[in-house]
């Protein structure tokens, strides 16, 4: 009897040592390592801030913020602004209105979103280095861009408006600038833009967003360590409070992605640097080999594909089709120009849904501009 009963006693002591609480060893360790990185992402702050719109805020010591415990960047030194040869910063002429859920933060704070269990899952599976996109969905793109024939470019800019498009879960849509250099696993890209995006927010509304990628690292927002804020008062994935009408009101923001003299690129939103990539996070970015304006879409495979945009193909009318205006590329000393001809190269692979059309500097009161978009729907039919 007392042999039975240490039997019993193995039995249970093995078990439990192959399951806590009904879970699988693999899935506990998965568990404790999402902690853990919320651990890091999610630092003590100063303050919190609830946001009307459902997601919490918090201000935590600008010196203490997730990308300095990234293993590159453990003896970077805080850069709170710029470092340019001369003054690139000369704010647009557009007087953007203030389009971002309202919060400030106290002095020596940054604002960052904070990063629950489900971003983090959410975040991970959305993530693709070379796509920006789930595996197997139909990712599709209407954009102008910069070619590597007037390379190096050391930043991008523009102005663009701002819409709602309509997207369901396992839908994105976007309008963004970036820079990158290389391709496949040396693949160094920043994006900086707005989209709409359900699986990423919980919510059908468009919100302020940055990707960046080097290689496999890299991710939407604050959901990795590595990019540095010091601005106070707006925050990626922030939602957008007001868009655009058809054929009224147009809401639109001057964004700005652009590498200082010691290799850190900066992203600059409505005329207020947000703060910065440092250099050492990429493989080989040290001016871009290619930059480009326009959207781009994402559904699953064997859906139809979501609005671009406002919905509409351009027709040279800028309160109708998604536009950017006065854009330019820098180089090297900070000096911005329009693009020129040889440089310039068109890409849109779904036609019958979307339109790209480039104005250049025929339409001179918005400068070199570009419109994007249209009604989406069976794209490759």
């Amino acid at each position: 009897m007392i042999n039975i009963l240490f039997l019993v006693i193995c039995l249970v002591t093995i078990t439990i040592g192959h399951k806590d609480n009904g879970m699988p060893n693999g899935l506990k360790e998965e568990d404790l390592e999402l902690e853990r990185q919320l651990n890091i992402l999610n630092k003590s702050p100063i303050k919190s801030i609830h946001i009307k719109s459902g997601y919490i805020v918090d201000c935590v010591d600008i010196n203490k913020q997730p990308a300095f415990d990234h293993p590159l960047l453990k003896n970077h030194k805080l850069q709170r602004k710029p470092n340019f040869e001369k003054n690139i910063f000369q704010n647009s002429s557009i007087k953007p209105k203030f389009i971002l859920e309202k919060f400030r933060c106290p002095q020596e704070t940054v604002p960052i979103r904070r990063t629950t269990k489900n971003d983090l899952i959410q975040g991970k599976l959305l993530f693709n280095g070379q796509n920006i996109t789930q595996n197997g969905a139909i990712n599709l793109f209407a954009r102008i861009y910069l070619s590597i024939a007037g390379s190096p470019y050391y930043g991008v800019s523009g102005s663009t408006s701002i819409w709602n498009p309509k997207v369901y879960k396992g839908q994105s849509s976007a309008a963004s600038l970036y820079v990158r250099r290389g391709g496949g696993n040396d693949l160094n890209k920043i994006s900086l833009g707005w989209h709409a995006f359900p699986e990423l927010y919980n919510d059908d509304q468009t919100h302020l967003f940055v990707f960046w990628t080097s290689g496999k690292n890299g991710c939407f927002n604050m959901l990795c360590k590595g990019f540095i804020q010091v601005d106070k008062s707006y925050t990626f994935g922030a939602r957008i409070s007001r868009t655009s009408t058809y054929g009224g009101q147009i809401i639109e923001a001057p964004l700005q992605i652009s590498q200082d003299k010691v290799g850190n690129w900066w992203l600059r939103v409505m005329n207020k640097d947000i703060g910065y990539f440092p250099a050492a996070l990429f493989s080989s970015l040290n001016g871009a080999e290619e930059v480009g304006f326009g959207g781009y879409t994402v559904t699953p495979a064997g859906t139809s594909s979501p609005t671009m945009g406002s919905g509409h193909k351009p027709d040279s009318n800028f309160t109708h089709a998604t536009y950017f205006r006065f854009v330019n590329y820098l180089d090297k000393i900070g000096n911005h120009f329009d693009p020129k001809e040889f440089m310039v190269e068109s890409y849109n692979d779904a036609p019958n849904c979307y339109g790209i059309t480039n104005y250049e500097n025929k339409k001179r009161k918005q400068g070199y501009s570009l419109q994007f978009g249209g009604p989406g729907g069976k794209c490759n039919t």
